[in-house]
């Protein structure tokens, strides 16, 4: 989910905050234009793109998770820095989930047979 919490009373999940910024993009496409955006958008079009595959690619989901956690744990580092259990909360399903489909893939990699 990724939720953040800035300055008095401002907070917004992930998902409103990259929509202010499809918002903003046909008006001003250079101020998107950040890695912290474009990589996790990124990120998003591969996991998709894996998501409609036959035989998902390793690699593929690989770079997808990567180009995500680059942002998701840099929010985790911000509130492990400011206590803030509900940030860090909010990337709790993210890695739980990476971790899982890594592990899955890794296993598959080490016996083919026994993942089906």
């Amino acid at each position: 989910m990724g939720y953040l919490e800035w300055g008095k009373g401002k907070k917004a999940f992930l998902f409103q905050a990259e929509l202010e910024l499809f918002s903003k993009m046909p008006h001003e496409p250079l101020s998107v234009l950040h890695p912290f955006t474009v990589l996790p958008v990124l990120g998003q079009v591969l996991l998709l793109f894996s998501l409609f595959q036959k035989q998902p690619g390793k690699i593929v989901t690989y770079a997808g998770i990567g180009c995500i956690s680059l942002l998701l744990l840099l929010i985790f580092a911000v509130g492990c820095m400011s206590l803030n259990l509900k940030i860090m909360a909010s990337v709790i399903p993210f890695l739980t989930i990476s971790y899982i489909t890594i592990k899955y893939h890794w296993r598959k990699k080490q016996d083919p047979s026994a993942v089906q």
